[in-house]
């Protein structure tokens, strides 16, 4: 199941903007990376998916927030902010 399936069938709208799009590639890097995919989760316990899911999140925070930081450096270092 792609990320775009897992949306339609929670009726949820799909991330539109390029950040939501990275920001799902992390929560999936960090799903796979504890074996699972988004259409495994619905075989698991609710704590156990919510427990997953937060430490995705995390994860998908973090790594977005590393991503504007080194922007943010390359931008200084090329005299643009």
């Amino acid at each position: 199941m792609s990320i775009e399936t897992f949306f339609l069938d929670s009726n949820l709208p799909p991330p539109e903007d390029p950040q939501a799009r990275l920001e799902t590639s992390y929560i999936e890097a960090y799903l796979a990376g504890k074996g699972y995919r988004w259409c495994s989760l619905r075989a698991l316990p609710a704590h156990q998916v919510k427990k997953l899911m937060t430490e995705a999140c995390t994860y998908a925070s973090n790594k977005l927030a590393e991503v504007e930081t080194r922007s943010r450096l390359v931008r200084t270092l090329h005299g643009k902010e």
